[in-house]
């Protein structure tokens, strides 16, 4: 036989398709020719390949040998098709059967010495698998771990081109293959360990309340005030005590950080929720994704979970203005040429600040700065990125006194219980639909997840006209309150719920009001 195909797959952002690598070994000049739209490192094969076979004991005689990775009008890159092409050629020299190819996928690369080494993005793959009915994976054996968190496929992994033809040849036992999945055990009790902890956190009683609002209905937070009063302390607490992931969340995020090859092999599910903290000098692609080739930002790297940016104003403007979209459609839509990318960005924005260069004002005592500085350093953030922030809370200079003699405060423990009982009562709420907290409300679920009554109407309507609301400001009032009102219990939000989410709404007009 001198034609043989075997399937593996590609990744293209977070896309996966299913490819067909075709061989043909024939009389002919000895050559070895790759044909289907491949990048550089896919056309490096042929050299990779053809060593790794004589290596590992194979005869490959001097024949002409063309490889056709099928459909030709995707785009191959990578280094995954290795072990798939070697497979296709020992098949089509009859020195592998082809009926154990039926419903098997092949990904790995190939060292020279014919050891398979792990690829990125073996999850989503074996996820797309399973999908189109395939029963088996052979993969390599550091990404066996990671392959195997799929259900209703045989993943197994393997060390070496030699182990695998042998696997097919049927000279291994299956069973003496197969993955063994380490992911893990889910403990709430140890989310927080090696995190700082709130009950370290001296005084800033009105931050520590708004930083528990705004997880407990995933909530986008502000911080203001003054260096060395504890933001980015109270941001980095925040971290101990979002809500535990259920199952779904988890694949959703390993998917998402397989593809960047950044999950451990030896417990590749990932059952924290993400903290992702973003310097100022970021750039754009870095922050949404994208480059040449468009791969997940940081956005989508905090999926599911928080992103940082400390120093807010020292951001370029233009990055911060690429988040807009995002923090409206949860996800980030990229175009190229050649096709469109979608990533994932279910995100929660926590942000800190000083309200001057300085970092003194409005105390004019202390600061240095002059107007127009203060007015172009707070420019920098512009009014709709504010008015996409649902709370902004104000963290004055501590008191000697409080650390002097600290008092004993909550820790973080019982703070995230808290959050986790807010969040169980959206679940609950929002069962059978898209929406996970309430923070993802939109403006038609208002009306029936947030109902008003007459005296939370008069309440609003005077609020939107003092404090100049947008329908987008308003809206987002209206949903911490919702979030307020869960962790305190009520089923109806109260006047006292919205006097509260507009108080957070006051400290960006102290700031910004013109």
């Amino acid at each position: 036989m001198s034609f043989s195909t075997s399937l593996s797959a590609v990744v293209e952002g977070l896309q996966v398709d299913l490819i067909h690598v075709e061989a043909d070994v024939s009389n002919g000049l000895p050559v070895f020719h790759m044909v289907g739209y491949l990048s550089s490192e896919v056309r490096e094969a042929g050299e990779r390949v053809r060593t790794a076979i004589k290596n590992s004991g194979f005869s490959y005689p001097a024949k002409r040998t063309v490889i056709n990775l099928s459909p030709a009008t995707l785009r191959k890159r990578g280094a995954s098709f290795d072990l798939p092409i070697a497979v296709s050629i020992l098949a089509a020299l009859d020195q592998i059967p082809t009926g154990n190819f039926e419903e098997c996928l092949v990904i790995g690369e190939l060292g020279l010495n014919g050891q398979v080494k792990k690829v990125p993005g073996i999850l989503p793959i074996v996820m797309k698998a399973v999908e189109h009915g395939i029963t088996r994976c052979i993969v390599p054996r550091e990404n066996a771990a990671e392959a195997a968190l799929v259900k209703g496929v045989t993943v197994i992994g393997v060390d070496s081109l030699r182990e695998t033809a042998a696997l097919l040849q049927g000279k291994v036992q299956k069973s003496s293959c197969e993955a063994e999945v380490l992911s893990g055990t889910a403990d709430d009790e140890a989310d927080g360990e090696g995190l700082p902890d709130f009950s370290e956190l001296q005084g800033q009683e009105n931050v520590r309340r708004a930083a528990e609002i705004a997880v407990a209905g995933g909530h986008n937070l502000l911080m203001i005030g003054p260096p060395g009063s504890g933001k980015s302390m109270t941001a980095k607490c925040i971290a101990g005590i979002l809500p535990p992931l259920d199952e779904k969340e988890s694949m959703e995020i390993t998917k998402i950080y397989s593809v960047l090859g950044m999950v451990d092999e030896r417990a590749p599910l990932i059952r924290k929720r993400p903290f992702r903290e973003v310097h100022h000098t970021v750039t754009r692609a870095a922050l949404i994704g994208g480059g040449t080739v468009p791969r997940p930002g940081e956005i989508s790297l905090a999926h599911e979970g928080v992103l940082f940016l400390d120093e807010l104003p020292e951001f370029k403007k233009s990055v911060l203005e690429v988040l807009r979209q995002p923090l409206e459609e949860r996800s980030i839509q990229i175009s190229r040429t050649y096709g469109n990318y979608r990533f994932p960005a279910n995100f929660m924005l926590v942000a800190a600040m000083n309200p001057c260069p300085c970092g003194c004002y409005p105390d004019m005592e202390k600061c240095t700065c002059t107007p127009a500085q203060i007015q172009t350093y707070l420019g920098r953030i512009s009014r709709p990125f504010l008015d996409r922030i649902d709370l902004c809370a104000e963290a004055p200079r501590v008191n000697y006194r409080d650390l002097a003699a600290p008092q004993r405060r909550e820790c973080s423990s019982d703070i995230r219980k808290r959050v986790a009982g807010a969040r169980k009562i959206q679940a609950e709420r929002y069962r059978g639909t898209d929406i996970s907290s309430n923070s993802m409300l939109r403006g038609k679920d208002l009306n029936r997840y947030c109902p008003l009554g007459k005296k939370e109407e008069n309440l609003m309507e005077r609020a939107f006209s003092v404090m100049n609301l947008t329908a987008r400001g308003c809206h987002r009032i209206i949903k911490t309150a919702r979030t307020i009102a869960d962790m305190d219990g009520e089923e109806r939000i109260r006047e006292r719920h919205l006097k509260e989410a507009l108080c957070y709404r006051m400290v960006d007009e102290k700031y910004w009001r013109r």
